[in-house]
């Protein structure tokens, strides 16, 4: 199964600062997230491994790992890590399915691949598995952790179907609708990573940490809806906007291009997209909206100043930080 946290070269650098033990923990995750497609029968089976074996950053289970520091080789915390990249994934699956999503990470989705019911299914089961992930590791709070990230995530897409077609969505409302849908469970992996790994006093600041680090992510990935090619996103260009979501890019050019606040995003088609991005691009939207995701990425790494750190922790945490960055580069 593969799992890259990043690209290469990223993933390198964060796993040299953090010393031969992350890779270890991190192969652990992979190993555990390969035993769950086994156990999901003929039909969903498949599906989930496809899905998960189509990897991604493994960014949050990353963090479960570095948050937990000198427990992070806990069985616990494994288990956290797992339970956390399930619910994610549980989310992508749902999504594409709310979407109608041709393609994940280069890859047929599940409901492409088998439609709108076996989708469904298969991230009701991701979802479950996650769940059963976390109640092993016989801790109320790692549970309530989960479930409140579970049910912001929630809040956040009801958030996103509202907003959609919308003529106006204020900057306001975009980046809380970020904190709910993205942002909170890259909190919750650094606070379960201190809940279990024996550092429940540091959960605070590390959850700071994760809450910016999930706002930059977020922003970062809708400026590469409008700015990256296929290849690179896995996905169509402009695929927010034919899904009438209003992102930071787009609410701000709405701001210096008159026509793009009287556009109409149920016009458009996949040529049509490709031309909006590029009237987004020209407004200078993209530099504005990257210049607001670095100033979460540089609030992550004061939250870092709050915690009792190795060297080797800090700086693997803040190359995870910069890596954010890096996906924009």
């Amino acid at each position: 199964m593969k799992g890259a946290p990043g690209p290469p070269s990223e993933q390198a650098a964060i796993l040299a600062a953090a010393g031969p033990g992350l890779a270890a923990q991190l192969e652990s995750a992979e190993q555990r997230l390969a035993e769950i497609p086994a156990r999901a029968g003929p039909i969903l089976g498949p599906h989930l491994r496809r899905t998960l074996d189509a990897g991604g950053k493994r960014l949050r289970p990353m963090l479960v790992f570095l948050c937990a520091r000198r427990g992070a080789e806990s069985e616990p915390v494994l288990r956290a890590a797992v339970g956390v990249e399930l619910l994610h994934t549980a989310t992508l699956v749902h999504d594409d399915v709310l979407d109608r999503s041709p393609l994940r990470r280069g890859r047929p989705t599940v409901f492409a691949a088998g439609g709108r019911l076996e989708a469904t299914a298969a991230g009701d089961l991701l979802l479950a598995r996650a769940f059963a992930e976390l109640t092993a590791t016989d801790d109320p709070a790692a549970v309530r952790e989960l479930s409140a990230a579970s049910s912001a995530l929630v809040r956040g897409e009801l958030m996103q179907r509202a907003d959609a077609w919308a003529a106006a969505v204020s900057v306001e409302r975009y980046v809380e609708r970020c904190e709910l849908k993205t942002a909170r469970l890259f909190e919750a992996a650094c606070r379960l990573g201190a809940l279990l790994g024996g550092s429940a006093g540091a959960g605070a600041a590390l959850g700071r940490f994760g809450a910016a680090i999930g706002l930059a992510f977020q922003i970062f990935d809708d400026v590469l809806d409008v700015s990256g090619s296929a290849e690179r996103t896995g996905k169509q260009r402009g695929t927010d906007l034919l899904d009438g979501t209003v992102t930071l890019p787009l609410i701000f050019a709405r701001e210096g291009d008159p026509g793009l606040r009287s556009l109409d995003l149920r016009t458009i088609d996949a040529v049509g997209a490709a031309e909006v991005c590029e009237r987004i691009s020209s407004t200078g939207a993209l530099e504005r909206s990257r210049e607001r995701a670095l100033e979460y990425v540089a609030r992550a790494k004061t939250a870092l100043a709050d915690v009792e750190l190795e060297d080797a922790g800090r700086r693997a945490l803040e190359l995870v930080a910069d890596g954010v960055v890096e996906r924009y580069s």
